[in-house]
C-alpha cells in the first residue's frame, strides 16, 4: 500500500490517486495529514504537498486539487520526454510536473464546465479541448504519466512488486436504425416509396421492395453476422439499441414491432446490451426514465449500460440523471469525428461532480474511435494505418481499446466497403505478442 502524506485530504485528492494508483496501476493507497505516522510506515509512501518534509519521495501539489469549485486556472503546456504534460512543479519534485492535477483536470473534464462553443448538436467540440489545441489528443497522457510515475516509484522502491496488467478491446455497437426497410409501419414505408420516386432513386425503390418481399435481406440487419463474430471472440461487445419514440433526430423501429423486441433479445443472449438515450431524453428526465423502463421489460434484468445518441454530453446534467436512475456505466465519452482520448486516458473512471464535489458511482468508459472518424481517409489501407496508430498507442499503456461502430458499418454500402476487415483486425488485435 502507498501512504501519501498531505498537508490536506479533499474529495479531489482522494479521487485522483485511487484512479491513478489503484485502478491504472494495480496498487491500494491510503491517506495522512500526521508527520508520525508517514514516518512509522514502511512500505511506499510519498509526500504529496507544498514542500518536502525531507529526502522522501515528493511530489509538489498543484493548487486546484486543493480546492472548491471552478476557477480560472493559468497554465503552459510543456514537452516532456515522448509526450506532454501541465502544472510544472520546479526540478525539487520528483516528477517535474504534477501529473494528479493534470489528471483530475482531464477526467473531471474540467474544460466542459468552462464556457465554450457547441456545434449543432450541443456537443463539446474536439477543436476547442486543450489536447487537441497543444497535440496531444492521439496519446492516452493520463496513462502514459502513471506509468512514469511506476517508474519513479520502483527507483525508489525496488522491492515492491507490482501487478502487471494486460492490453484488452472492448467493442461498442450503436444501432440508432435496426433495419433500414423492414418493420417501419405503412405510413413510413409509403413516405419512403414516395421519396424515392420524387428523388428518382429507383435503384433503392427496387432494393426496398426485394427486402419487403423477402427477396433480399434488409441492408442494416448484419446482426447475424455480429453475433458470429461475438461467439469467435473473447472481447465482450455492448450493443446500444434505441428505443425512443419517433422523432426528427431518433427514426428508429417502434418497440411494440414484435421483430424488433425479438432482435433485441436475441442479440442479448450473446452480448451486453444497452440503452442509447435519445436525443430528447438527454434534456428531459422523464423520457428517460420511461425508455430505462421500457428496455429493463425486453432485457428482464436490469439496465446497466447507456450510451447517448449523437455522443451528445451535456456535464453535468447528462451523468447526474444516469446516478439517479442507478445507471452504472456510460459509453459516450469520445469524439464522432475525431480518433483520440477525449478524457486522456484509456482506463475506464468514476465521474467526479465538480459542482458537488463528489466520487459518484458512474464509471465512464471512454471510447477512442468511431467509424465515422476513419472515413477521413479515404483509401483502406490509411484507414488501417490509423487504426493501427490508436492501438499501439493504447497497447503501449496496456490499456482498453473501445471502438464505436454502428450496425449499418458492416453492410454492402459502398461508403463502408472494408470495415468488416477493420473490425476483424480489432477483435484479432488482442491475439498479438
Amino acid at each position: 500500500m502507498l501512504l501519501v502524506y498531505t498537508h490536506k485530504i479533499t474529495p479531489r485528492l482522494k479521487y485522483i490517486f485511487k484512479h491513478i494508483c489503484t485502478r491504472i496501476l494495480g496498487f491500494p493507497v491510503s491517506f495522512t495529514t500526521t508527520v508520525e505516522d508517514f514516518i512509522a510506515h514502511d512500505s511506499l509512501k510519498m509526500s504529496y504537498s507544498r514542500q518536502a518534509l525531507g529526502n522522501e519521495f515528493f511530489v509538489k501539489s498543484h493548487d486546484i486539487i486543493f480546492e472548491q469549485g471552478l476557477s480560472d486556472v493559468d497554465f503552459q503546456v510543456h514537452d516532456w520526454e515522448e509526450t506532454k504534460c501541465f502544472f510544472y512543479n520546479g526540478e525539487k519534485s520528483g516528477i517535474p510536473f504534477d501529473i494528479f492535477a493534470a489528471s483530475f483536470y482531464l477526467l473531471s473534464r474540467y474544460e466542459e464546465y468552462l464556457p465554450h462553443v457547441k456545434d449543432d448538436y450541443g456537443r463539446f467540440m474536439a477543436k476547442d479541448s486543450l489536447a487537441f489545441k497543444h497535440d496531444f489528443l492521439h496519446q492516452p497522457v493520463v496513462d502514459i504519466w502513471a506509468q512514469k510515475f511506476k517508474s519513479a516509484i520502483q527507483e525508489r522502491f525496488p522491492d515492491f512488486i507490482f501487478e502487471s496488467k494486460h492490453y484488452r478491446v472492448s467493442p461498442i455497437i450503436d444501432v440508432p436504425m435496426a433495419y433500414y426497410f423492414k418493420q417501419k409501419g405503412l405510413m413510413r414505408t409509403v413516405g419512403g416509396t414516395l421519396g424515392d420516386l420524387f428523388r428518382l432513386r429507383l435503384k433503392q425503390l427496387y432494393q426496398r421492395y426485394l427486402v419487403l418481399l423477402g427477396f433480399k435481406r434488409d441492408p442494416y440487419n448484419t446482426f447475424k453476422w455480429l453475433i458470429n463474430m461475438q461467439k469467435h471472440t473473447k472481447s465482450k461487445f455492448v450493443v446500444f439499441f434505441l428505443i425512443g419514440d419517433y422523432t426528427t433526430y431518433d427514426k428508429n423501429i417502434n418497440i411494440n414491432k414484435r421483430n424488433f423486441v425479438s432482435l433485441i433479445k436475441s442479440v442479448a443472449d450473446y452480448s451486453r446490451v444497452g440503452l442509447k438515450v435519445s436525443y430528447f431524453a438527454l434534456e428531459n428526465f422523464d423520457i428517460l426514465k420511461k425508455e430505462k423502463v421500457n428496455m429493463e421489460s425486453i432485457i428482464n434484468t436490469t439496465l446497466e449500460v447507456s450510451r447517448n445518441s449523437f455522443s451528445k454530453l451535456s456535464l453535468p446534467k447528462a451523468y447526474r440523471n444516469l446516478v439517479e436512475l442507478e445507471i452504472n456505466e456510460d459509453y459516450t465519452m469520445g469524439y464522432v469525428n475525431e480518433i483520440g482520448f477525449r478524457a486522456g486516458t484509456c482506463t475506464p473512471f468514476l465521474f467526479y461532480d465538480l459542482d458537488y464535489e463528489i466520487q459518484t458511482p458512474l464509471m465512464i468508459y471512454p471510447f477512442q474511435l468511431m467509424d465515422y472518424a476513419l472515413l477521413k481517409n479515404v483509401s483502406l489501407l490509411d484507414k488501417k494505418e490509423s487504426l493501427f496508430k490508436i492501438i499501439n498507442e493504447i497497447k503501449l499503456v496496456n490499456g482498453t481499446f473501445t471502438p464505436v461502430f454502428h450496425n449499418y458499418s458492416f453492410s454492402d454500402d459502398p461508403q463502408w466497403v472494408g470495415f468488416r476487415e477493420l473490425f476483424t483486425l480489432i477483435l484479432d488485435s488482442t491475439n498479438e505478442n
